[in-house]
């Protein structure tokens, strides 16, 4: 009896067919789903290894988290690997992957100058994944930021070794 009343209710039949609402799908661009189902560079270096940077930055927002690592050559001051990990949404995924990509093998003042609005044209992305690319942008910073303090670090460690070690062979 309850199965008849609610064919009544909400199945009505209708003298003319109804035009059915069509629902797009959103399609992501070829080189974002390539970057997602093929990502390029994805793993880590050892933290303790003085010649790596590490960039780890996330959104709040929506999740995505990103671990960008840098590894430079000291004598060239090349980058010559690049790994991340990432958890979050496809276009975080493909942006991480792009970024890795396009840092190896350049200075590290050049890919400073890496933006995020160039990710966002190469990948296709739509206004509202846009923070995807900002996190790669911003990973690459840190990364070499990190790499810099590391750097910073040795040195001062290795001056004040060397100075301590002339004082105690002069004395």
């Amino acid at each position: 009896m309850l199965r008849v009343a609610a064919k009544r209710l909400f199945v009505t039949p209708s003298p003319a067919p109804q035009q059915a609402l069509r629902v797009l799908p959103r399609f992501y661009h070829e080189r974002v789903v390539d970057h997602y189902n093929n990502p390029r560079n994805v793993g880590s270096f050892d933290n303790n290894d003085p010649t790596v940077g590490t960039g780890l930055v996330g959104a709040p927002a929506c999740g995505d988290v990103m671990k960008l690592q840098i590894k430079v050559d000291e004598k060239t001051g090349k980058i010559v690997d690049a790994r991340f990990k990432t958890f979050g949404c496809g276009s975080a995924i493909a942006s991480s992957s792009v970024a890795t990509e396009w840092v190896k093998g350049k200075q590290m003042e050049e890919v400073l100058s890496i933006k995020n609005t160039e990710i966002a044209k190469h990948l296709s992305l739509p206004p509202v994944k846009l923070h995807c690319s900002m996190l790669a942008e911003d990973a690459i910073k840190a990364a070499v930021k990190d790499y810099e303090a590391k750097r910073a670090k040795a040195t001062t460690a290795n001056g004040e070794e060397t100075t301590t070690g002339e004082k105690a062979a002069t004395a």
